[in-house]
């Protein structure tokens, strides 16, 4: 962050069946003294919101209008249809839109997906909100087709749900206005797209450091002190040895005197008797 921006708090927008907790501990740990802030939005007032300044950045719903609002698409949503437990469709593992061609299927206005052709037939008024929705589906009047997300977000349990192999899927994004890409934002973007700590997209590296050299250790070659401890220290200079390693003359190996062991007389002398 730049040195003259002094962040107060992070406001992140969030539309129903979003669920951002795994970033905001994210945000917590690596930024401890910048609070973050949830605001949660109807998929309808999410862009507003953020045009207004109301949220620095939000998760939304697909389409983004790029004029001026920047948006990184983050996963797809499977699209499942909500029914009573009771329900045909419960005994099926997936079904198509043309499964649903006899049933009154809820189109609230607040629905995220891009249908081209609403499948079963249309009630006679459209839902106000997707929990409205909800309990119609409850009370057996229909059925109602919604990213999965959204299924688990309205759990009851007498509802259950199941794919829809052919319905449009949602697409969820990260998006913020284009002129208010500030460090905060940028920073949340790193989070959500995996950047590690150390990461040094936005900020200036470090330059490497310069290795010491290493130096060698003295082996004492040259000069007359290294040859006298060559000398001192390689072979012993034996005492009454010539440098051949035989007997210098006049010494006697077995002893120091030079004459013979156990103090005999000269050569050629007789032996003394003993008595």
């Amino acid at each position: 962050m730049t040195g003259s921006e002094v962040p107060h708090s992070f406001r992140l927008a969030y539309v129903p069946g979003v669920t951002p907790s795994k970033w905001v501990r994210i945000w917590n740990e690596r930024l401890p003294d910048v609070p973050l802030t949830l605001v949660a939005v109807s998929p309808t007032e999410a862009f507003g919101v953020l045009r207004a300044g109301g949220a620095d950045a939000g998760f939304v719903r697909l389409p983004v209008d790029r004029d001026d609002l920047s948006a990184i698409p983050l996963y797809t949503e499977t699209t499942v249809v909500v029914v009573p437990k009771d329900h045909l469709v419960a005994a099926a593992e997936e079904v198509s839109t043309e499964d649903l061609a006899d049933e009154i299927v809820f189109h609230p206005l607040d629905d995220t997906l891009a249908w081209e052709q609403l499948p079963g037939k249309p009630a006679i008024e459209r839902p106000a909100t997707t929990a409205d929705a909800i309990e119609l589906v409850a009370a057996g009047v229909g059925v109602l087709v919604v990213p999965q997300s959204l299924a688990r977000l309205h759990h009851r349990k007498d509802l259950t749900y199941r794919p829809v192999s052919d319905a449009p899927a949602s697409r969820v994004a990260l998006s913020w206005p284009q002129e208010e890409t500030t460090d905060l934002v940028e920073e949340f973007i790193g989070i959500v797209r995996g950047r590690t700590v150390n990461s040094t997209r936005g900020r200036t590296p470090t330059p490497p450091q310069p290795k010491a050299k290493r130096k060698r250790p003295e082996t004492g070659t040259g000069g007359a002190g290294g040859g006298a401890q060559r000398k001192s220290g390689s072979g012993k200079s034996g005492a009454g040895k010539s440098s051949s390693g035989r007997p210098a003359a006049g010494k006697n190996p077995r002893g120091a005197s030079g004459g013979p062991k156990g103090g005999k007389g000269a050569k050629g002398g007789k032996p003394r008797r003993r008595p």
